[in-house]
């Protein structure tokens, strides 16, 4: 027997046309951006009604910790770029038909707007300047020095100018952040449903599940970090209806996909007795809005209820619930 080696060029990535796996960056950046969305957002809406002052930790804080989501969910982003390098051109062109190109200026727009809205709280979120020790003393001392009758100043002028400019504007940027927060809340679903040909992800309720999703996810956040006990119940409140209507969407989803074509009943059958039912429903339905709705509604019941309990298992389910449409997209499809 004469054993021959084929060559050839099929199957070759730099030849014919391929998939690229989405790994752990893309859900990680789609969790992160509906966090900030939903914390941006109730720190806005809250300073428009007039209830900054009861919703300190929202309206001081919560920007604090959005921007850090949204830092990293660029991080995890850029990890995932195959040419890392060229990013910036993203932002050589407007594409209106591209969610893309829509994610990408409004990451940048809302990164902006959440700097300035850091900037005007600095002073209130931070009133004490303590001297440090180290590098931090090194880095803090090139901008802000003590100051008899203010807890610290600007050591460069302009800056402080700038500081009294983002005060005086901040109902625009609050307005702006309103719009912005729910652009960024639906583009993270969006994301997913503008692939065609992908059953699971293509469908329009993504985009509002996704939205209230953050939400949830971003008073949940806002549960942890606060230590005002009436802030914690009136967002145990508010999450509690973001649950519900979540799990309103959640199951029209799955209503939609078994009364659609084969492939779509296909898809819904991954979640109901397929590879996707133990980790889906245990994750996102029962530990991720199930529990956490009961143990919320406890606590408005006057029953002692930690809330970082109910808060962590939102952040997981929200975070499970990312993990697993993404891969599981990638999986269901079409069969020709």
């Amino acid at each position: 027997m004469r054993e021959e080696l084929i060559t050839s060029g099929r199957m070759n990535p730099y030849i014919d046309p391929h998939l690229e796996v989405w790994e752990w960056q893309i859900p990680t950046y789609l969790f992160l951006g509906g966090l900030a969305a939903g914390l941006l957002f109730f720190a806005s809406y809250f300073f428009i009604t007039g209830k900054a002052d009861k919703y300190k930790t929202t309206v001081k804080y919560g920007p604090l910790v959005a921007l850090a989501a949204i830092i990293i969910g660029l991080i995890s982003l850029l990890l995932d770029l195959k040419h890392p390098a060229y990013f910036w051109q993203l932002y050589t062109t407007v594409r209106i038909v591209s969610p893309m190109s829509w994610g990408a200026w409004v990451l940048l727009l809302t990164s902006l707007i959440t700097v300035i809205w850091i900037v005007s709280y600095l002073k209130e979120a931070f009133p004490k300047y303590r001297k440090k020790t180290g590098f931090l003393k090194k880095i803090l001392d090139i901008f802000i020095t003590e100051d008899k009758e203010e807890s610290w100043k600007w050591k460069n002028e302009k800056l402080g100018i700038f500081e009294k400019f983002t005060q005086k504007n901040r109902t625009i940027w609050a307005w702006m952040l309103v719009i912005l927060s729910v652009i960024l809340g639906v583009y993270t679903g969006i994301l997913l449903s503008a692939f065609n040909a992908r059953p699971l992800w293509n469908t329009s309720i993504l985009g509002p599940l996704f939205l209230t999703s953050g939400f949830s996810t971003g008073a949940a956040m806002l549960m942890i970090i606060s230590k005002d006990h009436a802030e914690k119940i009136a967002y145990s409140k508010i999450d509690l209806l973001l649950i519900i209507i979540e799990l309103f969407f959640i199951t029209h989803l799955f209503m939609g996909f078994l009364a659609s074509s084969e492939v779509k009943v296909e898809a819904a059958h991954h979640f109901m007795g397929g590879e996707y039912t133990v980790s889906f429903w245990v994750n996102v339905i029962i530990l991720g809005l199930i529990i956490p709705a009961i143990l919320e509604t406890l606590e408005l019941l006057k029953y002692k209820i930690p809330t970082i309990i109910s808060g962590l298992l939102i952040l997981w389910g929200g975070m499970m619930f990312r993990f697993i449409m993404v891969e599981a997209g990638q999986i269901i499809r079409y069969l020709y």
